[in-house]
Formats: structure tokens, sequence, C-alpha cells
């Protein structure tokens, strides 16, 4: 089994972050912003529950998810229910972001 250094961890996590946004940002092209009562934000309803999601997946699993994922129910700042969604991760990784599987592996 391959040693990793700390370098290479350092490494590892910042591909890791850089493939994340790029894909989080993509999925989240088109999508209105949050329209939670109070919300500040000008990301999309979903936007750090899936890049939450996706960071944890790439780092346990050193690739990237294949398919539609359903991402899990959330609950806001105010705590109110934001649904759950899917993501298709083949169609968002193929289409709008090939750079990213010039990087495997992860």
């Amino acid at each position: 089994m391959e040693t990793l250094t700390p370098y290479d961890h350092e490494n590892q996590a910042n591909l890791c972050l850089t493939t994340v946004k790029e894909i989080v940002e993509r999925w989240a092209e088109g999508k209105p912003n949050n329209q939670s009562p109070g919300s500040n934000s000008d990301k999309p309803s979903g936007y750090y529950r899936l890049t939450n999601y996706l960071t944890g997946y790439i780092m346990h699993n050193k690739t990237l998810p294949k398919g539609v994922h359903t991402m899990p129910e959330g609950r806001d700042r105010f705590n109110q229910l934001e649904p759950s969604f899917t993501v298709d991760f083949d169609g968002i990784t193929k289409r709008h972001c090939p750079s990213i599987l010039k990087n495997t592996p992860i």
C-alpha cells in the first residue's frame, strides 16, 4: 500500500476542494438564489449540502460519484426544512467539467 506524506495529503485535499467547487458551481448555474425568508445567500438552496456531501464522498472513496445521487433533506439556519433533491453527477462532469475527468485519480 502506498504511503502518503503530509505534502501528498495536502495536495490531495487541495485537488478535492478545487474539484468540488467546480462541480458544485456547475450544478448551481441557472438555479435561483435561496428563497428562504431571511436568507442573504447568493447560492441556491442545497449548495452547501451538496458541497459537504461531495467533499465527503471524494475524500472517502477517492473517486468522483457516478450516476444520480439523492441529497438528503436539510435544515436552513432558521431550522426550516429544505427538500431533498437529486444530482446527476455523470451529466455535470461529462458535459460541464471535462477537465475534472483528466485529474484522476483524486
